[in-house]
């Protein structure tokens, strides 16, 4: 896979990245929509396909990004399709600094070191290129203005930050609050994409927990709240219990 072309993951984490503070907003949920988000470009780049909920292997061969082949191998190393909600919720949090540390490296952001009450060590992050992130935001908004249907990738890439709460950030307040609601109508306009989000909602709503206890005792237990079920499928036509919005 070469670089002309940015991958969902690094397109996800440039539109958290605040311009001003340097931060990242919504740091407790970014790393559940870029395991997500490597699902995606993974599945684009032809090396995974979905089956139902599950994620399955077809093209082991790496993609030349370093990111992505270790979340490939990780997949392959599995040996069976996986549940997308116990892949994005399984224990490879930090991916957040993998992936600023990845953009760093490719000249994307510059890191600037600095210090919180003048003392304690911190690192904040600049774009390279305001034209990039500029870029990347107008896609989403074009789709969200004209209602024509987006790509596949700008389709799952709105579903992205639709589930990880992004959209408070991208279209902040009163005034934001159609095209917060137009960004999560997008989700329909990609399966896979939408799948992988509502996988990352989720997670975010504990329901793997649930599942892997459905599974080892009994079907009963994944059937009897449908209620908790039902807020994590917001997109698709219920609620969702959207995810705070701050910035670390």
């Amino acid at each position: 896979m070469g670089k002309s072309r940015r991958t969902v993951p690094e397109e996800l984490l440039l539109l958290a990245l605040d311009p001003t503070t340097g931060t990242t907003a919504q740091p407790q949920t970014l790393d559940l929509g870029l395991a997500g988000a490597q699902l995606v470009e993974l599945s684009l780049a032809g090396r995974i396909v979905p089956e139902g909920d599950r994620i399955a292997v077809v093209l082991p061969r790496p993609t030349g990004d370093p990111t992505l082949d270790h979340a490939l191998e990780l997949l392959r190393r599995r040996g069976s399709p996986v549940r997308a909600a116990h892949w994005i919720g399984g224990p490879r949090l930090g991916l957040r600094q993998t992936y600023l540390a990845h953009l760093e490296r490719c000249g994307m952001v510059t890191a600037v070191p600095g210090q919180v009450c003048g003392v304690l060590p911190t690192t904040r992050y600049q774009a390279s290129d305001d034209c990039t992130n500029a870029a990347i935001k107008q896609r989403l908004d074009t789709a969200i203005r004209t209602g024509v249907p987006p790509d596949p990738r700008t389709a799952a890439l709105a579903a992205l930050a639709h589930s990880v709460g992004l959209g408070k950030h991208l279209y902040p307040g009163n005034e934001g609050r159609s095209s917060r609601s137009r960004l999560r109508d997008l989700i329909r306009y990609d399966p896979l994409g939408g799948m992988v989000a509502h996988a990352v909602m989720d997670v975010q709503n504990g329901l793997p927990s649930q599942q892997n206890r459905s599974s080892s005792g009994g079907a009963q237990a994944g059937a009897g709240r449908p209620g908790q079920r039902a807020a994590g499928r917001g997109a698709a036509g219920g609620r969702v219990a959207a995810p705070r919005v701050g910035v670390r």
